[in-house]
Parts: C-alpha cells; structure tokens; sequence
C-alpha cells in the first residue's frame, strides 16, 4: 500500500510536470503565432502606403486627407479564429532643419508625413502600432495651408503631457475629423490645415481629467470665451487649454436640527465662462438629494461652486464653508447645507476678520428697526482653527498661546522672516525632511465635526512637498494621526481636502506637518494652516434672521470683544437677502 501511495505521488508530480510544461509552450506558441500575425498585417498594410502616390497618402477624415482607413472606418479581417482592426493615422511634419511655420523661418512647414499603422485584436482588446515616415519624391510643394498650434497645460500652468486633441471641421472639403496627443511640453502643432474662419473645433481630454473646448457662435452663445479656431494660410493659429485631475463634491442638505433632508433640489453654479455678453457659465445643473440628504457630483473639474435651492419650501439658514466652496484638483470635499423653512424677507449675516477672511464665531449681530418695529441679537456659530506663526517655539500642549507648538525633530525653521515653516537651511542647503506636531486644540465639543483643511501656500516647488496627517478624540491623550484614507499611512497633500471620517469627531484636535524637498537648494513653504469646524449644526460666523417685514430702514450693529464694532445703517429688507460684515482687530 505504502508503495502504491508513494508510486502515484511520484507520478502525479511528473504529470503536474507535464501538463505545465505543455500550457507553457502553448501559451508561448500562441503569443509567438500573435506577433507573426500582427507583423505580418504590418508589413503588408506599409507596403500599401509606400505603393501610393505620397499626395494620396491620407486618410478618410484626416489632415492630410486620403482614401485609407482611419479609426472611425477601420479594416476589418480575420485569421486564425481572431478579428483584427486595421486603421491609420496621419499627419504633417514640420522639420525644423528648413525652419518652422511656428517660427516665421518656413512658409512651407508640410515637409514629410508621419504615418502610423495600428492592428487591434479585437478579442483581447490589444493594440499594436507600426510608423515610419514618408517624404516626397522631390521639394516640398504646398502652396497654401495653416497651422494650429494647440497648447495644453494644468491649473497651475505645466504642460500636459498624452492629452487626447480632437480636431474637427466639417465646413472645409474634405471634412477633418483627427485626434493627436499632446508631447512631452504639452503641445501639437497641426500644419497644412485649410483656410477656414471659425471652423476648427478643438477638444481637449484625458482619462481622469477635467475637459476643455473651442466653442462655435450660436445664438445661445454669440460671444464665446475661446470659439472655434480660424486657420489662414501661412499663420499660426495659438489656442491654449486648461486641464487637470478632477475632483468630487458631496453636498448634506440639513434643518436646524442636523437631520437629512431629502429630495431637496439644489442648482450648483461654477464661475468659469464659456462666453460673455450674456454671461454663459461652463457649469449650471440642478440636483436632487437623496434619502440620506446628499448629493455626490463626481468627475467635477476645478471651480468655484455656489448652491442655490431651486424649491420654494426651505432656504439656507447657513452653510459650511460658507456660501461658496472652491474646489482644488484631486480632491474630495464636503459642502453642508443648513435649511430652514421659508420666509418672505429675512437676513442672513456672515461676519468674518477683515485681515484673515476666516469666520468669527460668538460674534453678537444685533439687527433694529422703528419701522417695522424690530429688535433682535443673535451670536454668530461655528468656526475655524488657524495658526499662521510658529516664532513662539515647542514645549506647548494646549493652544493657548497662537505662536507655539508642541514639538519638532529639529529639521523645521520656525524663526525665518517672513513667518512660516521651512526647512533648516545649514551651508546653503537645506535638510530632506522635517516634521512638526501641533498644540492640542479644544472646540469645547465632544461632537465637534472638523470638516476641510486648508493652508498657504496652495502650491509649492515641484521638488518640495507639504503634507499634513490628523489626530482627533475626546480623551485629551489618545492620538493616532490619520491622513484621508483614514490611516497612518496617507498623507493630505492637497489644500481644501475634506478631513475622513475616521477621525474628523471629536473634543480635542492636533496636526502633525511634513516638510521634504528632493531639491537641497529649495525647501517647502507654511505660512498658515487652518481647519474648518462645526460644533453641532451650527454655521460658521453666520446668522439667521427670518420672518421680517419688508423695510428701509433696517440697522445691523456686529461686536466682539478685541474687534471694532461695525454698524451698517439704512438697510433694505425686500426678499432673501446676505451681507457679509468684516471686522477689524
């Protein structure tokens, strides 16, 4: 038995042996069988473009345009039980060694053409692409055409590189329907184009990013931003475009009493135009909330977005942040709403410092009137925690003191004017790496939601790098510091990214700063950090008066011990009215 036992072992294993060897050389001999087949296609599709007449070499709705096929009217042929997809894509090449169209230095910037065969299995979904380059027989001969010259870039201003360029026009015979992709300086220039005026529709795309166009002339919109581009012979047409990584916002519709309020419709408005005289706005949609009061807007590029309830039952008594919320690239914010019922006339009042912009909390609004007889003081809720000055030095728990902090490695500079956080510079060179930990925080609420981190400044030298993870609990001495996956091994590396849940309840609150550069003769820059918070449902630095009557001769007196008071005289209520009141230190 023993024996029999061991003998089938031994042969299982050299079974195993054998059947993984032969699903090895299967599988070698398909992939070996796969690239015989695409070479093949390959070199008979080249073959057929090196046999054409080189001004017929084009494709059906390109620039140049041809009768071969392009990725809109692909060749379709079939070997070995696999479907193949055969198309092309062509265009002019302005070589710099007879001088540039870009440049003035060449009036005939059609050169050669670059011609690019793709083969796509259809079954596998796998693209192979051929190219090589084609010249005329003898000099250059176009007397007329254009060029396009598109530019892409980030909201900050670097190039973006493999951007999608579709480029359309079906004024011109023939029709062109091309894309192209953008280089390693987030450009393309398209030569030999026709001449037409406002003909050229141009956009811009990447997987994972906002969307930018040219826009044609309707009657909806006579004066686009950036129409449709004009192409002359012999100029260069410049169109820019702006695109990056997009980003989602989810807005909570609450009452008074933070409980979710569904089926709330809410238009959000962004600031970006897309043409003026009248104004057209790229973005304007009207929403709906859920069962859980929320609505989530993913894939949304980079903008300022104002709310505005589209019903007649609620209006906002408040929001966080407030009444605007803008929206960075690759981000993940949160914007709340706080609703009430609706009122004829009534006056929400924002009060905020003059020298920061940040909302004060428990400022008193005292709003009177003769006519109508009205008398009313209300104290201002919610707030935000902000450090702009770490002079002070470490050795500080409790936030007590503005300028001090908790404790550093000894990398961080905290003395070097103007005031913010760098990295130690010793000899002219700076440390890698520095990490500071904040004084402990107290909102005074064990329910206190901490809702957006933001800081200055927003954007930083691509060598350096500025990152913050959070701490937050009600016991005053557990703390693990998150960051916005909720755990300790993310980062918030981006201003105005909505704090996880993980960790954004809590009494007591710290930040922990990273700084590091890869770059010893530059450093990271903080010049302030600040958390916005809410400590139950109210808003920050805003006020609701409802219920009034229509009047002229409102007054609105706002004080807080250490501010000058403010008094705006004379105030019309007529409606649904905001006004913001800065106060001074």
């Amino acid at each position: 038995m023993i024996e029999m036992v061991v003998g089938t072992a031994i042969l299982a294993i050299l079974l195993v042996g054998i059947i993984n060897t032969y699903q090895l050389l299967s599988t070698s001999v398909k992939a070996f069988r796969e690239k015989t087949t695409i070479s093949s296609l390959a070199d008979y599709y080249m073959e057929v473009v090196r046999n054409m007449p080189y001004s017929q070499i084009g494709t059906l709705n390109g620039n140049p345009h041809g009768n071969l096929a392009d990725i809109a009217n692909p060749i379709t042929t079939t070997i070995n039980g696999n479907s193949y997809q055969i198309y092309y894509s062509i265009s002019y090449v302005d070589d710099p060694a007879d001088g540039t169209i870009l440049a003035g230095t060449d009036p005939a910037p059609d050169d050669y053409k670059q011609v690019g065969i793709y083969i796509k299995n259809v079954n596998t979904n796998s693209t192979s692409l051929f190219s090589t380059k084609v010249s005329p027989k003898g000099l250059e001969g176009l007397a007329s055409g254009g060029a396009l010259y598109v530019k892409v870039f980030d909201s900050v201003g670097q190039p973006i590189t493999g951007a999608s360029i579709h480029i359309t026009n079906s004024s011109v015979s023939p029709a062109i329907d091309i894309t192209r992709t953008s280089d390693s300086t987030g450009s393309w220039i398209e030569v030999g184009l026709a001449n037409s005026v406002n003909g050229y529709h141009v956009v811009v795309s990447k997987n994972g990013y906002s969307t930018d166009q040219t826009y044609p002339i309707t009657a909806q919109n006579p004066n686009p931003t950036k129409p449709d581009a004009t192409i002359s012979n012999g100029q260069v047409t410049q169109v820019s475009f702006s695109i990056d990584l997009t980003s989602s916002l989810t807005f909570n519709t609450l009452n008074q009493s933070c409980t979710a309020l569904s089926s709330t419709g809410v238009e959000v408005k962004g600031t970006k135009l897309i043409g003026t005289n009248p104004n057209v706005l790229k973005y304007d949609n009207n929403f709906s909330s859920n069962g859980s009061g929320q609505i989530s807007i993913p894939n949304l590029e980079w903008d300022t977005y104002t709310p505005a309830l589209t019903g007649a039952t609620n209006m906002i008594y408040g929001s966080s942040p407030i009444q605007q919320i803008t929206v960075l690239p690759n981000t993940t914010q949160t914007f709340t709403l706080i609703l009430g019922p609706s009122t004829t006339n009534s006056l929400l009042v924002i009060v905020k410092d003059a020298g920061t912009g940040n909302p004060i909390e428990n400022a008193s609004v005292e709003l009177q009137s003769t006519t109508p007889a009205y008398d009313s003081t209300k104290l201002t809720g919610g707030s935000i925690w902000t450090q702009a000055d770490w002079t002070g030095g470490s050795g500080q728990t409790a936030f007590t003191d503005p300028t001090k902090y908790l404790e550093q490695d000894g990398n961080i500079d905290t003395q070097t004017q103007p005031t913010a956080l760098r990295l130690v510079q010793t000899g002219g060179t700076y440390q890698t790496f520095g990490t500071l930990t904040s004084s402990t925080f107290d909102s005074g609420g064990n329910s206190t939601a901490y809702t957006t981190l933001t800081w200055q400044p927003t954007s930083q030298n691509p060598a350096t790098a500025l990152k913050f993870q959070i701490a937050t609990n009600n016991d005053n001495s557990t703390w693990n510091y998150l960051g916005p996956d909720g755990t300790s091994g993310s980062f918030y590396s981006t201003p105005g990214t909505s704090i996880s849940a993980t960790n954004n309840v809590g009494r007591y609150i710290r930040y922990k700063v990273f700084l590091s550069t890869t770059d010893t003769t530059v450093t990271p820059v903080l010049s302030n950090v600040n958390i916005n918070y809410v400590v139950g449902c109210f808003t920050p630095g805003q006020t609701m008066f409802a219920g009034l009557t229509s009047g002229s001769n409102y007054n609105v007196t706002v004080s807080l011990a250490g501010y000058q008071t403010q008094t705006i005289n004379n105030l019309n209520i007529s409606g649904y009215n905001v006004i913001t009141v800065l106060l001074s230190q």
